[in-house]
């Protein structure tokens, strides 16, 4: 594994595939304002290499991806240093859902509040089938904010209420039948599911799913009428790419 500063572990394989495993937040995976800024600065300088075909976030142990955020850390804030603290983490999350490239979170154990917020900010997570899910905050003291926004979209409003107002602990199960999830591995086949997501991914023109990321991310920003719109002339930039020509030609010949 190389280290690109020491929260950020990076291993490659010869596909395009990047795995950053989270590094030095202890065993849970608690992200304290330089694990946060570690983190954001690996992904935002991985998020330069145009040969990247997915990225995958892990954790160090099984225990957690990201157990949450510090909260001796946020014991001792005041209201500046919260807002700065907050914005690290947003500007975390944010990195991961503007990573040109799709994004696997690997969910093992527990995901709370920050760690569930960076979850949702990546295109797929894949939990295994212990791993509980809660946004705590309220419980101590403080509201769900940022990425938390992208729970309604996911979950709808009374199940984004139903986490956050409560603080409730969800199981696996209950996180896939409520869409917060896309897939939950059976014990011990936690990779073995990273891996077929990836390969999905593979199947794909790797420029036609930059060009879908950046669509789906402008289509949560837009209305209707401007998504519908704005796409026609992606389509039309797709070939460009020589992508359509290529993969298009390979189905007809497969066809016949």
């Amino acid at each position: 594994m190389h280290m690109l500063n020491p929260h950020c572990g990076v291993e490659r394989d010869p596909r395009g595939i990047v795995r950053l495993t989270i590094c030095n937040a202890g065993s849970l995976n608690i992200l304290n304002s330089a694990a946060i800024k570690g983190v954001r600065e690996g992904i935002e300088v991985l998020a330069t290499e145009r040969t990247i075909r997915a990225l995958v976030i892990a954790g160090q142990s099984e225990k957690s991806m990201i157990g949450g955020a510090d909260i001796k850390e946020m014991a001792t804030l005041d209201q500046a240093s919260a807002e700065k603290f907050i914005s690290g983490l947003r500007d975390l999350c944010e990195a991961a859902r503007a990573f040109p490239a799709p994004v696997i979170a690997r969910i093992p154990g527990w995901c709370l509040g920050g760690g569930l917020e960076f979850a949702a900010a990546c295109d797929f997570r894949i939990a295994s089938h212990d791993s509980k899910y809660a946004m705590p905050e309220v419980r101590v003291g403080i509201p769900s904010v940022i990425h938390a926004a992208l729970l309604p979209r996911l979950i709808g409003w009374g199940r984004a209420r139903w986490l956050i107002m409560t603080a409730a602990t969800i199981d696996a199960p209950t996180a896939l039948n409520w869409g917060l999830v896309d897939v939950v591995a059976a014990e011990g086949a936690l990779d073995a599911e990273v891996e077929k997501t990836i390969e999905a991914i593979l199947e794909c023109g790797p420029e036609a799913m930059r060009s879908q990321k950046a669509l789906l991310k402008q289509w949560e920003e837009l209305p209707l009428k401007e998504s519908v719109n704005l796409s026609v002339g992606v389509f039309g930039e797709a070939y460009l790419t020589g992508e359509p020509q290529r993969l298009m030609q390979g189905f007809i010949n497969r066809k016949r």
